[in-house]
């Protein structure tokens, strides 16, 4: 239940009203834009909210308890703060939402309805569709250490402490076209093995990393398909920096990083094979032993 005052509230229960949304958006690198749908830009809280962005939002959920709520915002790319190449960078993942009841007649009378973050964002040539998750989906994370056949730790963290600067698992390249699928087509100045780089990671001019799908040989050179859309400052001649990358299995650590001692993962947990497996003559004991000496 949420507290209002007497205007606020009067202008709720009006016949007609004169309200409207406005979104406060806070992206991780701390810009922050503002939207709204009503026809007019809005100005509170130390922000402009711009009306020139075709924003529109859908049914919201919520419920009792700890149930992830959420809803959907529409939106165009038509405004100079809300980009396409932006969008695909990332650097709208996990931003935070405010989302407002507001009356356009007098912003002081404006309710915070919720905060959210945003979660899957679906894309057409010109709008996109932005799910808003409620603050209930942080629980849904996974928190703390836990027990895999592969490595928890990512490649150059504190914890596997590998020097991805190092000349063995980086060097820079020299962009030579981009192919009609969408994939990289790089000069590396030095030579690295097909697949050397698959899941590591490409770093654009502008610092953006972007995730390494595959990395292969090609005629004109290597060749790099990205996960992510395609890097819109990459262009014919542009340096970037490839890092290795790493499939997270102890034969990798072992002999690509020779960092086994910093293996974090656990490769000798019997899995579901041997819950389900039953003693036999020609196999292993089953005598709670170690399956692995």
């Amino acid at each position: 239940m949420r507290d209002l005052d007497m205007a606020t509230a009067t202008a709720l229960a009006a016949n007609a009203t004169t309200l409207c949304h406005c979104w406060r958006l806070t992206r991780r690198d701390g810009a922050v834009l503002g939207f709204t749908d009503h026809d007019r830009d809005l100005a509170f809280a130390g922000a402009t909210f711009r009306a020139t962005t075709g924003l529109d939002a859908a049914q919201a959920e919520s419920a009792a308890g700890f149930a992830v709520a959420g809803g959907e915002v529409h939106g165009a790319f038509d405004d100079a703060a809300l980009v396409d190449a932006d969008l695909a960078a990332g650097l709208y993942d996990g931003a935070s939402v405010e989302i407002w009841l507001v009356d356009w007649s007098d912003v002081a009378r404006r309710v915070l309805m919720d905060i959210a973050t945003i979660g899957e964002v679906r894309r057409t040539e010109f709008s996109f569709v932005a799910e808003l998750r409620s603050l209930a989906h942080r629980f849904d994370e996974e928190q703390g250490r836990q027990f895999q056949r592969n490595c928890s730790a990512d490649l150059g963290d504190a914890r596997c402490a590998v020097d991805l600067s190092a000349p063995l698992y980086s060097t820079g390249a020299t962009g030579m076209m981009v192919e009609s699928d969408g994939a990289f087509i790089v000069a590396p100045d030095a030579n690295f093995a097909p697949g050397y780089f698959t899941d590591g990671a490409m770093t654009s001019p502008t610092g953006e990393r972007h995730a390494i799908k595959l990395h292969d040989k090609a005629a004109a050179g290597d060749r790099v398909v990205l996960w992510s859309a395609q890097v819109a400052t990459f262009a014919e001649g542009v340096r970037v920096t490839l890092g290795a990358g790493c499939d997270k299995s102890p034969e990798s650590c072992a002999t690509k990083f020779d960092n086994i001692s910093n293996f974090r993962g656990f490769p000798h947990m019997p899995g579901n094979d041997v819950v389900a497996a039953y003693p036999n003559t020609s196999g292993p004991p089953m005598d709670g032993g170690s399956l692995f000496q």
